[in-house]
């Protein structure tokens, strides 16, 4: 997700469809959020300001309409209601089975009648602690509420309804579920779901479907038979999951569930019963196309690949010393000829170590990477899976100028079926992603997934999955809508009126909600337990409740690898703790967010340093605002956008001490002196009006300057540089920028390509551009693909005119010896980063202890940034190092006293580096100054 806004009004996971066709209303509220989004939230300081504030009793007209859902039934015996109370009004609940419920004819046909009885107290002090957001609603509470006649009414049509003393029907509305289904149904947390084989090798098919009136197993001999067998299916009681236990010859099978349930959505939002033909949420294979759920076990040895069983893995790496290398599975191969046609796009790919992706992934993790991190690759909406149903661009897209339109045009032409998404679109979140295998047709894209981990590993590395659980591809009746069509109005959040919430872009899922909380844990632990994923990096995480996120935490370490054959504790997990939307600033429970996350061990990616080093925001105007590590002050670019000359002064220090905080692990706590001349904490220095510094431990940072979403690091910096900035100079500002990520504390993360200047010709959101703007070349004779057309429309022709002259000039189009430069530069400083414990201290207290900034305070140099480690007493035999960042087109001398005096050289890396520039940096031991030439990241140890 495009850090740290919420998504502007368009998706990055899928091709623009309606999402619904009557069955999903967009939230007022969201569209305020968004209207709102671009000043509020470019930090992390969302305001809740933005978000509707809950009336008091009685403030509000509910009207009678069943269209909408405005009351709230929390638990079985309160029902939360919006329009206030009226001591000489009567209250019912009303269900009706079959639907038709029409209170303004003055009588419901209602089958289940609960009376309400207005309680003056309103919600008690732990239901407005579950549900804060709903805190000032009136209550109202549920005569006569036994579980029988609870769980009756749950199956039907339902309202509550208002009358005067007249018995007149004054106001009605529709009724949400989720929290009375929680409490009802508590026992279905410790039910089994999906299937479940005995050692006998009998599957029990088991569905949580609690508000249905009937559900049956539909077995299919294969993916393609037209006539189903069908199973009657048990519904238990307590639970509400129905279940039924099969023989040993369904293993193979393919699978569907027969939903007779009331769905609020369905008939154009009117709401009737449906019958709807669903797949299984906790599906772990699938028919090409997803249509089809597939009976398999994943213990079965015929799913392993060779080697499967007893698979070595590289070494588990903790989270401070841990690199990443960010890739999607279709750039790592699409445009490799090293790699035969008919498997480049698939997992197969990673299985051949002698391509040319496969020689380049296990160089870097020669060089020090440690986890390759997929975009998703579990079962998405967007792309078509079987290979005939897809097309392909059908221009000649090499024979148009590189600053022409006509690219980014014939790639629209096909993008909603063309073989390329990002893949931020869930349709089933426990199977692979068909449209990566070479077959897609059942249990043979659980074996290509599984040989895919084991290549990587193969190649040295571990691997991290993208994981979208904060939406779904679709809701209410949509085609491509499961969780909604079992559970209607459970598994997603909804807004005041029943409509659901799409702050995401996409229908918003609702983990706070007991069974979608429970199906994040079942599917997590299932990726690490029998894929043998080695981390998780979580979309928008902090759309999550941060329990959520520690009962995640909390299922990964019970797994052994006596019992489980993985340690669990060492699974890595990340993701986005952005603050916005209908849960921004804990609105509706603790969220999992940047500040909330800090002392659970679990990271967050940090904006503060990329943005001090890229300057500016993902939604500048203008894009050529500069920040430290693209000229800021010290080599502007005439942008009006940058302001004067002392304001580029000001905003530069500010955002040196920005990148100070970051270098520090982004540690709350870190005292050191400012650009001022003060003393001050991470916490104290400011980002937005935001603390910069918010994490107890380095290793709850993610630090990185690129990644999928917004233009990539080559294309920010022809951007913000100077156009006439020669080649040698990016390549330099580029290992500069990259540096501040990689001898930074905490996490190292790093979008792939980047170490080669990897361009997308200036597109800022990729996720739908298909492979020709998305290309990642591993052959440096095709160049970086800058220049390759105007970037897509739909999300940068704003930006076009800005554009054209920078892609039209042949000099910004980087060549091998540029790109070879690049990526040495690169694998040089993560082979510094690995030699020594500096950059990976694991304590707040050891980086209070040992980092320090002895440059920094009023009279520092603007455009660098000294850093010093004291590693006495660690591994790699120096008691210190000292790293200069050195963004100015000068030569900059910097003065440490603590190294007055000391026997200092360069890092034996870099007095063996190709670059020549670096090799000429060099210390005075009289004064302790060590000078380092231009656009120079220099790393200096001391004996």
């Amino acid at each position: 997700m495009r850090p740290p806004h919420p998504p502007p009004a368009r998706s990055r996971t899928g091709p623009r469809v309606p999402h619904a066709t009557g069955a999903v209303r967009t939230a007022t509220s969201g569209l305020l959020v968004l209207a709102l989004a671009v000043p509020l939230l470019f930090g992390p300081a969302a305001s809740a300001a933005a978000l509707p504030v809950p009336a008091e009793p009685g403030g509000q007209d509910v009207g009678v309409d069943l269209t909408e859902q405005r009351a709230h039934w929390i638990d079985r015996t309160t029902v939360l209601w919006p329009g206030g109370t009226d001591p000489e009004h009567t209250y019912t609940l009303v269900s009706a089975a079959d639907g038709g419920l029409d209170p303004a004819d003055g009588e419901p046909a209602a089958d289940t009648v609960l009376d309400l009885t207005p309680d003056p107290e309103g919600p008690d002090g732990d239901q407005r602690a579950a549900w804060p957001h709903l805190a000032y609603l009136a209550a109202l509470t549920v005569e006569g509420a036994n579980r029988p006649r609870v769980a009756d009414a749950l199956t039907g049509q339902l309202a509550v309804v208002e009358r005067d003393g007249e018995g007149t029907v004054t106001a009605a509305t529709g009724v949400q579920i989720p929290g009375v289904l929680d409490d009802v149904y508590a026992d279905a947390a410790d039910a089994d779901l999906g299937a479940v084989w005995d050692s006998r090798g009998r599957p029990t098919v088991s569905l949580w479907a609690p508000t249905a009136r009937s559900v049956s197993l539909e077995l299919y001999d294969d993916a393609t038979a037209d006539t189903p067998r069908t199973v009657d299916m048990r519904r238990h009681p307590r639970t509400g999951v129905w279940s039924v236990k099969g023989r040993p010859d369904w293993s193979g099978l393919y699978y569907t569930f027969d939903v007779r349930v009331f769905s609020p959505s369905a008939d154009e939002g009117r709401g009737a019963v449906v019958d709807n033909r669903v797949t299984d949420p906790y599906s772990v294979s699938l028919s090409t196309g997803s249509t089809r759920s597939h009976l398999v076990d994943l213990t079965d040895p015929e799913l392993a690949p060779d080697g499967w069983s007893d698979l070595a893995k590289p070494a588990a790496v903790p989270p401070e010393a841990a690199a990443v290398h960010e890739l999607h599975v279709r750039d790592h191969s699409a445009s490799d000829a090293t790699v035969p046609e008919e498997l480049r796009g698939t997992y197969a790919a990673f299985g051949r170590p002698g391509s040319a992706g496969m020689r380049e992934l296990a160089a870097l993790a020669e060089d020090g990477v440690d986890y390759v991190h997929l975009l998703p690759v579990f079962d998405i909406g967007s792309v078509p899976e079987d290979p005939a149903d897809r097309a392909e661009p059908s221009c000649d897209l090499d024979a148009f100028a590189p600053d022409s339109e006509e690219q980014q045009a014939c790639v629209a032409g096909v993008r909603a079926t063309d073989a390329f998404n990002w893949g931020y679109d869930p349709y089933h979140y426990t199977a692979p992603e068909g449209s990566y295998a070479t077959d897609p047709e059942g249990a043979a894209r659980v074996t290509e997934f599984r040989q895919m981990v084991a290549g990587l590993n193969g190649a040295g590395l571990r691997v991290v999955m993208d994981v979208v659980y904060n939406h779904t591809h679709q809701a209410g009746q949509d085609e491509q809508s499961v969780l909604d069509r079992i559970v209607p109005g459970y598994y997603h959040r909804l807004d005041a009126d029943g409509g659901v919430a799409t702050s995401t872009c996409c229908p918003n899922t609702a983990p706070e909600h007991l069974m979608m909380g429970r199906l994040v844990v079942d599917s997590v632990v299932t990726w690490a337990r029998d894929h043998k994923i080695d981390g998780f990096r979580f979309d928008l995480m902090g759309h999550h409740p941060k329990q959520n996120m520690l009962d995640v935490r909390a299922a990964l370490d019970g797994l052994t690898l006596e019992e489980d054959g993985v340690d669990g504790s060492s699974v890595l997990l990340y993701g986005e703790g952005w603050n916005f939307g209908e849960v921004a600033d804990d609105a509706r429970f603790e969220q999992a967010t940047q500040a909330n996350m800090a002392g659970t061990g679990i990271g967050t990616f940090n904006d503060r340093l990329r943005d001090g080093v890229r300057g500016g925001g993902p939604f500048d105007q203008d894009p050529g605002v500069q920040g430290f590590g693209s000229g800021l002050y010290t080599d502007p670019n005439g942008s009006p956008a940058n302001g004067t000359e002392e304001e580029q002064l000001a905003r530069l220090l500010g955002y040196q001490d920005l990148i100070k905080v970051g270098l520090a692990g982004n540690l709350r706590d870190y005292r050191f002196t400012d650009s001022s001349g003060r003393e001050v904490t991470g916490a104290e220095v400011d980002y937005n009006g935001a603390p910069a510094g918010y994490t107890l431990a380095p290793g709850e940072a993610v630090t990185y300057v690129d990644a999928h979403d917004n233009e990539t690091l080559y294309d920010a910096l022809a951007y913000k540089l100077p156009q006439d900035t020669p080649m040698d100079d990016r390549v330099r500002m580029q290992a500069l920028s990259l540096g501040t990520a990689v001898f930074g504390q905490g996490t190292v993360f790093v979008h792939a390509g980047s170490e080669r200047l990897r361009s997308k010709s200036l597109d800022r959101n990729s996720y739908d551009s298909g492979d020709w703007f998305n290309r990642l070349n591993w052959d440096c004779a095709d160049g970086n693909n800058f220049g390759v057309g105007l970037p897509p429309a739909w999300d940068n022709e704003d930006k076009w005119d800005y554009a054209r002259p920078l892609l039209a000039d042949p000099a910004l189009v980087a060549d091998c010896a540029a790109i070879e430069d690049s990526r040495e530069r690169f694998g040089e400083m993560l082979r510094i980063r690995a030699s020594t414990p500096a950059f990976s201290l694991g304590t707040a207290e050891a980086v209070q202890e040992r980092v320090s900034f002895p440059t920094s305070g009023a009279g520092e140099l603007p455009g660098v940034i000294t850093m010093h480690v004291d590693t006495a007493g660690l591994e790699g035999g120096w008691s210190s190092v000292t790293v200069v960042f050195n963004a100015t087109p000068e030569t900059a001398e910097q003065s440490v006293p603590t190294l007055d005096g000391a026997d200092v050289t360069l890092h034996p890396v870099q007095e063996e580096s190709a670059d020549e520039v670096v090799r000429t940096a060099s210390f005075a031991a009289d004064g302790g100054t060590l000078t380092v030439p231009p656009r120079t990241v220099a790393v200096f140890v001391a004996d």
